[in-house]
């Protein structure tokens, strides 16, 4: 074919060529692929049409245009450090690191314009004024109840700007010097005290059972005692019983048998074996051997 008949047919056959590319371009145009993780906002003359979610999408060529493409996965801001002063009037510096991610595309898009500065901006005003709220004490032993607050409110303040915030979280609470030493120092004179405190209860408690040991060594000298009277008056009743029965013998028994026993102790103590006794003694250590022979 001649190059003279590659233009005639060409010229004739420009039209359907036209219609060709034409329609070629109104497929590529109006056929939008949106990728899993991304949503696109459709704008029809400058005005929010509608929203593409992932997958194959028909759009109206040269009358709808893609003008924004909005990625739908959890963002991370940069971490952020602001002052603020707690309830008890100290300074404290604290490092913040917010989550979101976007749900609805259009309210992000028409309604805010920078999302991550008004997101971090909305941060630092709900830090500073819930920390304003509390003691050190308690921003330093109840952070978990601080993140949980700062998150519903920060929640409720982006709610009109169609994000989520995943998570809140305060990576550090950090004071000045002087504040520290402040606080070392109340911390060393807190477990001073508190050795304090335990010293004496340990010393209470040692009296108390010191206390308790001599009262129970009471008792038992008291329960010893009681038993020894017990004996005893038994045995003074078996002696008057004896006596009432038998009369004066009985009576002359028990005291020989008395002074038998009193003999034979002195005989056994150490430096005792040389024993003086008066001379009447002698006569009536006699007749108590003699009763207690006649009684053996």
């Amino acid at each position: 074919m001649t190059e003279e008949q590659l233009i005639s047919l060409v010229s004739a056959n420009i039209l359907w060529i036209l219609i060709a590319v034409f329609a070629i371009l109104v497929v590529f145009r109006g056929l939008k692929i949106v990728p899993q993780s991304e949503q696109y906002v459709v704008e029809r003359f400058g005005k929010l049409h509608k929203v593409l979610g992932p997958g194959i999408n028909l759009i109206v060529p040269f009358l709808d245009v893609v003008a924004h493409r909005i990625s739908i996965l959890e963002r991370q801001l940069p971490n952020a450090s602001q002052d603020a002063i707690t309830r008890d009037n100290v300074l404290v510096k604290v490092e913040t690191s917010v989550f979101y991610r976007i749900l609805n595309p259009e309210k992000t898009v028409y309604r805010i314009r920078d999302v991550d500065e008004a997101i971090a901006t909305t941060v630092a005003g709900i830090v500073r004024a819930e920390i304003g709220k509390m003691d050190l004490d308690d921003v330093q032993s109840n952070r978990d109840a601080l993140i949980a607050t700062i998150k519903k409110w920060i929640e409720h303040a982006v709610d009109d700007w169609g994000i989520d915030v995943t998570r809140a979280e305060i990576l550090d609470v950090d004071l000045d010097q002087a504040t520290r030493e402040a606080m070392l120092q109340q911390l060393n004179a807190e477990r001073a005290r508190r050795a304090q405190v335990t010293e004496a209860e340990g010393q209470k408690r040692a009296i108390e059972l010191q206390a308790d040991a001599e009262l129970y060594a009471a008792e038992q000298a008291a329960k010893a005692r009681r038993v020894e009277a017990d004996a005893e008056a038994y045995a003074t009743g078996v002696v008057a019983h004896a006596i009432a029965d038998n009369g004066l013998e009985a009576a002359q028994y028990q005291v020989a048998l008395k002074q038998v026993e009193s003999l034979n102790a002195m005989g056994q103590g150490e430096g005792r074996q040389t024993i003086v006794v008066p001379a009447h003694a002698v006569e009536a250590f006699a007749n108590a051997f003699s009763m207690l022979k006649g009684r053996g």
